[in-house]
């Protein structure tokens, strides 16, 4: 009896975890349209399925001299996903609450620096989702 438990508790784990995998697929298709031909992608997707107040931490290296676009998305419509970079002294260098929950921005980086991208649903939009961010670096 035990087997047959865990065999179906096996198999519902793995069904859902295909299923988020498409889901966040397909956000990844959609996020992609924000990283324009004048970007060239770092070819790293961060991705994360949030639920209520998860958020995702991912650490990132921005090397001096680059232009980047970081783009978020989390469903088919955009400014449901709230993205945020801190620095290692915490301060928030941004967040695109402050402007409209905007699905992408346009930024250079002085000097190279590691800084923690943080990203979160906008609960007044979306329960739970997949979290997807995008970089890339203009050419």
């Amino acid at each position: 009896m035990k087997s047959i438990i865990y065999s179906l508790v096996l198999v519902i784990t793995v069904a859902f975890t295909n299923a988020a995998n498409a889901q966040c697929d397909t956000i990844v298709s959609l996020c992609e349209k924000h990283i324009t031909d004048n970007y060239l992608s770092d070819s790293q997707t961060y991705r994360a399925l949030l639920n209520g107040d998860d958020v995702a931490e991912f650490s990132i290296t921005l090397y001096a001299g680059n232009t980047y676009r970081m783009a978020a998305c989390s469903g088919t419509q955009d400014g449901t996903l709230l993205f945020k970079l801190v620095d290692a002294e915490k301060n928030v260098l941004f967040s695109n609450s402050y402007y409209g929950n905007a699905p992408y921005w346009d930024f250079f980086v002085e000097n190279t620096m590691q800084v923690t991208l943080e990203a979160s649903l906008d609960k007044s939009k979306v329960d739970s989702g997949c979290a997807v961010i995008l970089i890339g670096f203009k050419k």
